[in-house]
């Protein structure tokens, strides 16, 4: 059996599907060691999305090795669908979940309608960590209608990565 193993990230900030694999500083201040992963560039400001902690430039080193490596595959969703994906969640067990894993809760419910559409059976294994309980204001702008997508333009991302350094 090969299991695959996907990272989901938000649309908005999507270090691994459209950063680039290079050596970029850990801070926006320039004052951490150089570390390679996959980046936006440290001069990168996210738009202001509801995902909580999943709007940093860079992605941690070990996970940009292995993706670098083909042994993760990765994709972006955009937050309506990540919020649509938690709504689900929570009416089915009874959790709110942080914003954090509404991406993977996302991607399991695509994966889930997929199999479903196919006829397949599979096996979906995804994560939860936190509880929203602290993120209601964010649920209430989504169920309001009020939330917005945004993607992130390839022309902001060449600008930010125009922070990186050259080495060699």
């Amino acid at each position: 059996m090969n299991p695959t193993i996907r990272c989901v990230e938000p649309a908005a900030c999507p270090s691994l599907t459209k950063g680039e694999y290079r050596y970029d500083f850990g801070d926006t201040a320039g004052l951490t060691p150089l570390m390679k992963m996959h980046t936006l560039g440290h001069d990168f400001v996210p738009e202001p999305i509801h995902a909580g902690g999943l709007r940093y430039h860079g992605m941690s080193p070990l996970v940009s090795h292995i993706y670098d490596q083909g042994l993760v595959e990765a994709i972006s969703i955009p937050q309506t669908e990540c919020f649509a994906g938690a709504i689900q969640f929570a009416r089915a067990e009874g959790i709110v979940p942080a914003l954090e894993p509404t991406h993977a809760i996302a991607a399991a419910v695509r994966e889930a309608l997929a199999a479903k559409e196919a006829g397949e059976e599979r096996v979906i294994l995804t994560a939860l960590c936190g509880h929203g309980h602290l993120d209601l204001a964010s649920y209430e702008t989504y169920l309001a209608g009020t939330m917005t997508d945004l993607d992130l333009s390839d022309d902001a991302i060449a600008e930010a990565m125009k922070s990186v350094p050259v080495l060699g």
